[in-house]
């Protein structure tokens, strides 16, 4: 009973250890650089989009913090306000096959055209590669890349970590304090917080 009871436990610790491990992201670097499929079978590249600031959003439908963002219509009004003004939002799942939130691209649009998502495209790294070489460990977990292709945002949607939609309007939203400061040229606020949500299902 006591192995089977640790067992979850230790997948766990291995899993967050190999975020850690794999991790190439970091604040004031360049962003690294990835190329993935999205749900229409369409490729991406990061350097697809050079020039313009770039957000990566990690997700999982059934994870209740994203159900929060999206139920409210908090997520879509981000990503339909930052891309109306150049940006471009990337959704990302690196849920694995057989695991919370993992799903044929087909399920996947049905999805996103049920939460009216307003994102550019959600992009499928099953394998986990991007979301381990970004240290992607929550959903929501997001990442704001600026024009020049630096990292400059890494953490939380805002700084209430609840499952309230409730409290989204009284929260700091950090996203979107990140991503003025980018498009008005200035210094991001807060470059850096702790990601909330349920764990990336890699």
């Amino acid at each position: 009973m006591k192995a089977k009871f640790l067992l979850p436990i230790l997948i766990a610790a291995l899993a967050l250890g190999a975020v850690q491990a794999w991790a190439q992201a970091a604040v004031g670097a360049p962003a690294p650089s990835f190329t993935l499929t999205d749900t229409k079978g369409a490729a991406h590249a990061l350097a697809d989009f050079a020039g313009k600031p770039v957000v990566l959003e990690w997700t999982n439908p059934e994870c209740p913090f994203v159900k929060k963002h999206y139920g409210a219509k908090n997520m879509q009004a981000l990503q339909a306000k930052y891309v109306a003004q150049g940006a471009v939002w990337l959704s990302v799942c690196s849920s694995a096959p057989g695991k919370q939130g993992h799903y044929p691209a087909d399920e996947w649009n049905r999805i996103l055209a049920e939460q009216g998502s307003a994102a550019t495209a959600l992009l499928l790294d099953p394998d986990g590669q991007v979301g381990l070489a970004y240290g992607a460990k929550t959903t929501p977990h997001l990442f704001v890349i600026d024009a020049a292709g630096t990292l400059v945002y890494d953490g939380a949607i805002d700084d209430n970590p609840s499952t309230d939609s409730a409290d989204i309007p009284g929260a700091r939203a950090y996203v979107a304090e990140a991503l003025d400061a980018v498009l008005a040229g200035a210094p991001v606020p807060v470059a850096q917080t702790k990601p909330y949500g349920c764990s990336v299902k890699y």
